[in-house]
């Protein structure tokens, strides 16, 4: 009954709590040296409520990003709709940052631990490109479909990035620097995305020539005498005969 009564009164947003917990331990030791139980003991939860919430401390580190997502995304956006898609995006991406601010010393040790743990790097990569997707869509920048857009959605998460890093460390209340990152790497993928545009450009009859190479080999494959014949009546030309 005891247990019970004690389920009953906690509040029921463990989740949240357990991203909060999270936050607050990264803020105060090594990534590394903060044990699920910690996190449990923080947010005042039980192992039970945590594995319910999340898999493992990564998957928590994907429910903060979601959080920023939502405060972004939540937010009225319609003051933005004369400006220009790269104005739109710059005050989307520092309405971002003002979303993270009270977990600044928190993130700044969990930046460092994926620097030592490429693996994890690499799984909150993925997190952070469909955040990116999401700052795009809010933005009206169509992120689009195929490995060109893959490119540059890949671009402006690496973008993001170094500008996060410069945050991080910009003391001055009006982040002056942040800024002035943040507008340099907009300009910076301006750019490249203009050469992906023209490479795709460039790549697109090959890409379906070789297609076409592909589809033709593929019914080969499946109806050689046919397609053959076909080749050949094509090529006026009879083909092989049974006549020796």
């Amino acid at each position: 009954m005891a247990a019970n009564a004690k389920s009953e009164a906690r509040p029921p947003d463990a989740r949240g709590r357990i991203v909060d917990g999270l936050m607050k331990l990264a803020g105060e030791r090594r990534f590394e040296d903060i044990a699920i139980r910690d996190i449990c003991n923080a947010a005042d939860v039980t192992l039970a409520d945590f594995r319910d919430a999340f898999p493992s401390k990564g998957a928590v580190l994907a429910g903060f990003s979601r959080r920023i997502d939502r405060a972004v995304l939540s937010a009225d956006l319609g003051e933005l709709a004369d400006e220009s898609p790269r104005e739109r995006l710059f005050d989307i991406l520092m309405r971002r940052l003002e979303a993270m601010a009270p977990y600044r010393k928190g993130l700044r040790e969990t930046i460092a631990w994926l620097r030592r743990e490429p693996a994890a790097a690499l799984a909150m990569n993925q997190v952070a490109l469909s955040s990116m997707r999401f700052m795009l869509e809010a933005a009206g920048v169509e992120p689009g479909a195929g490995a060109a857009e893959a490119i540059k959605l890949q671009g402006l998460t690496l973008a993001w990035a170094r500008v996060v890093a410069v945050w991080l460390d910009d003391e001055d209340p009006g982040l002056s620097k942040t800024m002035a990152a943040l507008d340099r790497e907009l300009a910076r993928g301006e750019r490249a995305v203009a050469r992906v545009d023209r490479l795709g450009g460039l790549v697109a009859p090959f890409k379906a020539f070789a297609e076409a190479a592909f589809d033709a080999e593929r019914r080969l494959r499946k109806r050689p005498g046919r397609v053959r014949a076909e080749a050949d009546a094509a090529a006026g030309d009879d083909g092989p005969t049974d006549a020796g």
